[in-house]
């Protein structure tokens, strides 16, 4: 999810790119070489996004106790009255009850998302929902699982998943959307000794580790019937950055420390996970639910950001700017699609992992902004090469900015799925916003890019983690008190576009 002004601090970024320690390949579906003209092609995927987390709570019936997954360490995270009190956390205190209902309303939201004309739908599954007790780590197998599923839970996802399959939508379903399970973290107790704490999340490697395989493949199991788009992790850089680096009011994570000795392992126990997670939804999902002849189609979600140099005819700005790219988004993507992990940030990577290669089938794209550099004659991190930039500008909206990350995705030999772009719309954002990005989208595709859709972030305003209900990204105005959903003007301009096939 977007932040309100990008990020304050460079070590967010110097830092934070280490968050690329996930493992990939090149498998999946080949590329469409029929010829693109001057209209998005007709079997472009056409969505909105919504995570569980922030889009379930807030039922205009269904108790708090059903609707709200209070099993997880956002939960936890945005309730607790010691955690909210602490300054530091830049927690809103807004109650989840606030929220959109999604766990109930969904019908209706994907209504609405069809009254948009689209024709994909980008969601999450929440781990401690289908598993809100500890009593699931004693499970070895997949199958072993199932005497430990909530059933309620089971039952809500098969019945949402048919729905979403009846209202003609192909589902692209996240697994890890930030949140875990409280028995596996628990971000109060790391918050307040995260050396000393016992249930460590992504600090616990070989704890966290086979129980996401076991839930992925679960998942993959129970629901790949109806779902042929999986992505592993949602922006594990948000995950490392927020959470073990540097909490800030943009955003903080739990457990919401500042700790670079433990964000850069966290980074690459992340890797490790997406690699399991991949290999155990292949195994798994065994039917091909669209009938294209491709089973499943696995990737992760990776923020991507354009660049430039501050002046560029300084040639420190244009190194700084180069090197700021290559940290921020090409670390990423050279350990998730090569497995080739630099770790000390010179350049050339030190690690080739054969067992986390090979494992990504498409590239998901969160694009919200392009970052200014202003270069250094030494690197800010005198261990780390790489490090010679300083941000200047790093909340832009810059239309421009999409063909050159997917370009860059594309660079690796996989195809590119736009899985968010938002903005929190006004009367014209349709045209100052959503129209220059998908004319950016289109020229690139004219020009030989292979994206497979685009879905806007999001569907239905929600509850924007520490900020709560404060962020309006909605296609849809979310009246808090009567639930009642209203379509922005933009979301007449994202219909006529969907329409004709060309913004």
């Amino acid at each position: 999810m977007p932040c309100s002004s990008g990020l304050s601090s460079v070590r967010m970024l110097c830092l934070a790119a280490l968050t690329a320690a996930v493992g990939t390949g090149c498998t999946g579906k080949t590329v469409d070489d029929t010829a693109i003209g001057s209209t998005f092609p007709a079997n472009f995927m056409w969505g909105t996004a919504v995570a569980g987390f922030q889009v379930e709570p807030g039922c205009p019936t269904i108790p708090e106790s059903e609707c709200e997954d209070q099993h997880s360490d956002w939960y936890q995270w945005v309730t607790d009255p010691e955690l909210i009190a602490d300054t530091n956390n830049h927690l809103s205190g807004e109650p989840l009850s606030d929220g959109p209902g999604h766990y109930e309303l969904y019908d209706e939201d994907l209504d609405n998302a069809v009254a948009l004309g689209t024709t994909a739908f980008r969601t999450s599954i929440e781990w401690s929902r289908l598993f809100p007790d500890g009593a699931a780590e004693q499970a070895t197998t997949v199958d072993e699982l199932m005497q430990y599923v909530d059933p309620t839970a089971l039952a809500y996802y098969n019945a949402y998943f048919d729905d979403i399959v009846a209202h003609g939508l192909t589902p692209l379903v996240t697994l890890n959307h930030y949140t875990l399970p409280l028995w596996i973290h628990n971000g109060k107790a790391c918050h307040a000794d995260v050396d000393t704490c016992t249930d460590r999340g992504w600090l616990d490697l070989p704890r966290i580790k086979p129980a996401i395989a076991l839930y992925a493949g679960f998942c993959a199991q129970q629901f790949g019937d109806r779902v042929d788009w999986w992505a592993t992790e949602n922006e594990p850089f948000a995950v490392v950055l927020s959470g073990y680096l540097i909490p800030s009011a943009d955003r903080t994570n739990p457990p919401g420390v500042s700790r670079a000795d433990l964000a850069i392992p966290v980074a690459f126990n992340l890797a490790e996970g997406h690699a399991a997670m991949y290999d155990a939804i292949k195994a798994y999902d065994t039917v091909d639910a669209d009938g294209d002849g491709v089973v499943s189609m696995v990737g992760a979600v990776p923020n991507l950001v354009a660049t430039q140099p501050l002046d560029p005819t300084n040639a420190l700005d244009v190194q700084g700017a180069a090197d700021l790219d290559y940290v921020y988004n090409r670390i990423y993507l050279n350990a998730t699609i090569n497995g080739d992990f630099d770790r000390d940030l010179d350049g050339i990577a030190e690690e080739h992992r054969d067992d986390i290669a090979g494992r990504m089938d498409y590239v998901g794209v969160n694009y919200y902004t392009r970052i200014t550099v202003k270069g250094l004659s030494v690197p800010l991190f005198g261990a780390y090469p790489k490090t010679d930039f300083y941000p200047q500008v790093l909340w832009e909206e810059y239309p421009a900015g999409i063909a050159d990350v997917v370009n860059l995705a594309n660079s690796y030999g996989l195809p590119a799925v736009i899985t968010e772009n938002g903005t929190q719309p006004t009367d014209t954002s349709g045209d100052d916003f959503l129209r220059p990005h998908l004319q950016s989208l289109l020229g690139a595709m004219d020009a030989g890019a292979d994206v497979r859709g685009y879905f806007y972030w999001t569907l239905v305003d929600n509850y924007e983690w520490n900020h709560g209900m404060s962020y309006k990204f909605g296609m849809y105005d979310l009246d808090t008190t009567t639930k009642a959903r209203t379509e922005r003007p933009m979301g007449q301009t994202y219909s006529d576009i969907i329409a004709s096939g060309t913004p």
